[in-house]
């Protein structure tokens, strides 16, 4: 019996999909040391693994795209998740850092498949629908986000740090059953369709050349490093510089974490009242922008309270959860045909952003304030909010007149 794409459980299979890549990151991140101490190098070392896990999710997306575009949804995701099990297995059972790496990158490889959750949204939901869906899938990520890591903590406790490969296996096994047998294909694949390079290059070309797609990408990527620039950065100052202990620490990453949850659960509440996606999105973008600029100045005052910065944080996280759902409907609206190559671009462009605002946090800091983390987050955000007054908001409007100007309206996600 396959699942209905309206009903809850739809709802939590997306989100279980869509949360498989932060089951590979956040859940592994208490057993670093220990994983270290067994396999003969520093945690620092192993730390590579983050980062060959989060290059192989960065760059993978692109192939699943098109790939699910041309020849479905159900088997790209099938071999991906086959791929995770087989990894996680790897990784469990891995004796050495080089091959832990290895097994990490294919891991991750695996892992991106589930980008392909907001293209199956695409194909199924429209205007508001969809941003209500993504919005529900924004929700059950931050959950695991929260969870992830105290649960990565109690399994290392328990069993050790390869019981957390075990974990991540018995996750992708479940689904991978899910998909298989109450999963229904959802992306209309046109009989003439060819998996040729020159028709993925067209893809991309259509991605990187439209005039709507591509601002409400660039306003995504922006809003992504605002928040890359948050992980990066708050870690380094409440830890490093205030002094904080991890676990008050871990606290704040929480707490913001929710922030997202509640953003991305009003704006799904809003939607089915009828606030249009445009008013929640600059409400979103607007709210990061001016609590990320009152860090920067609190910052280059010197006065910076941990509980009033703790608070601010959470607002920059709060308009993210606003806005996030209406910029990816907005990205995909256009290009139903080809939303995979679209979802896999905007993943992409945002993860680039993001190491790039990362780097430039993580090169800056000066052990003592927050003024690289303020300065990268005020810079982001503002260029996020910039580029949808001005660019992304105007391009819907001018398509969406042409539009109705021809007799062939197309429903704006952004209400424009």
């Amino acid at each position: 019996m396959r699942i209905e794409p309206h009903s809850f459980a739809f709802t939590v299979l997306l989100g279980a999909l869509a949360a498989v890549p932060y089951s590979g990151i956040d859940i592994n991140l208490p057993a670093l040391a220990a994983t270290g101490a067994t396999l003969g190098a520093s945690a620092s070392d192993v730390g590579l693994t983050m980062s060959a896990f989060m290059l192989s999710l960065a760059t993978a997306p692109l192939i699943y795209g098109p790939v699910s575009d041309r020849l479905g949804r159900k088997p790209v995701l099938a071999f991906g998740l086959a791929l995770f099990i087989a990894a996680s297995i790897s990784c469990a059972l891995a004796t050495s850092l080089p091959l832990l790496l290895v097994c990490r990158f294919f891991q991750g490889i695996g892992a991106a498949a589930t980008a392909t959750t907001f293209a199956i949204i695409r194909d199924l939901f429209d205007g508001d629908a969809a941003r209500g869906k993504i919005a529900n899938v924004m929700v059950a990520v931050n959950v695991a986000t929260v969870i992830a890591p105290t649960a990565g903590a109690a399994l290392l406790a328990a069993a050790g740090w390869r019981s957390i490969y075990a974990a991540q296996t018995a996750i992708g096994a479940m689904l991978l059953v899910v998909v298989m047998f109450r999963f229904a294909e959802t992306a209309t694949i046109a009989p003439s369709a060819r998996l040729i390079p020159s028709a993925v290059t067209d893809s991309y070309r259509r991605v990187l050349t439209h005039p709507v797609s591509l601002p409400f990408i660039l306003v995504g990527a922006a809003g992504g490093a605002t928040v890359f620039a948050y992980v990066t950065g708050a870690s380094l100052f409440f830890v490093g510089a205030v002094g904080l202990s991890p676990a008050q620490y871990g606290l704040i990453f929480s707490a913001c974490s929710a922030s997202v949850m509640a953003g991305a659960f009003v704006d799904g509440q809003l939607g089915r009242r009828g606030i249009s996606s445009s008013h929640m999105l600059a409400t979103g973008l607007t709210l990061s922008s001016a609590a990320s600029v009152a860090l920067l100045a609190m910052t280059s005052a010197g006065w910076m309270p941990t509980a009033l910065v703790v608070v601010l944080l959470m607002a920059v996280a709060l308009g993210f959860g606003l806005s996030v759902p209406n910029v990816m409907s907005a990205t995909m609206q256009h290009l139903p045909d080809i939303a995979g190559a679209v979802s896999a671009a905007a993943g992409s462009v945002q993860l680039i952003a993001g190491a790039v605002s990362s780097g430039l946090v993580a090169a800056r800091f000066d052990g003592r304030t927050a003024l690289s983390m303020t300065a990268v987050m005020a810079a982001s955000s503002l260029l996020a909010l910039g580029l949808y007054l001005l660019v992304a908001r105007p391009a819907d409007r001018r398509l969406q007149s042409r539009a109705i100007d021809s007799g062939t309206a197309i429903r704006s996600p952004t209400g424009s």
